[in-house]
């Protein structure tokens, strides 16, 4: 934090913002710390272990390989513009690929199957 006229200047990208609080002496009422209601839903997808090949197949057909909704906008054989993976977006996406990957890895390490048909 740089004090230029008695008024902190912060650079977020290198102070935390619970310290600069406790710096400045006090809350700011405006100040609200982001409550993630998803961590329990999760911690429970990155702690679910796969020991059943049907539900290990289940989540491989389920979870898509991909995203489905990027795409070429094509015109005349021309490429106009281009829809954006959105699947970013998904609070999930990433416990998601990773429950889909521990179910593929069990098919394969567990059950000796050839997971081809799933990519």
């Amino acid at each position: 934090m740089l004090k230029t006229n008695n008024r902190p200047i912060v650079l977020p990208a290198f102070i935390n913002p619970v310290e600069i609080i406790n710096q400045v002496g006090g809350k700011n009422k405006f100040f609200q710390p982001k409550s993630d209601f998803l961590q329990p839903l999760r911690k429970w997808l990155d702690e679910l272990e796969i020991q059943n090949p049907k539900l290990a197949k289940f989540i491989a057909k389920l979870v898509p390989a991909q995203c489905p909704f990027e795409r070429d906008i094509m015109l005349f054989g021309r490429k106009i513009g281009h829809i954006p993976p959105m699947c970013k977006l998904n609070p999930l996406y990433d416990q998601l690929v990773g429950l889909r990957f521990r179910a593929l890895c069990y098919l394969v390490d567990q059950c000796g199957e050839d997971i081809q048909s799933y990519c």
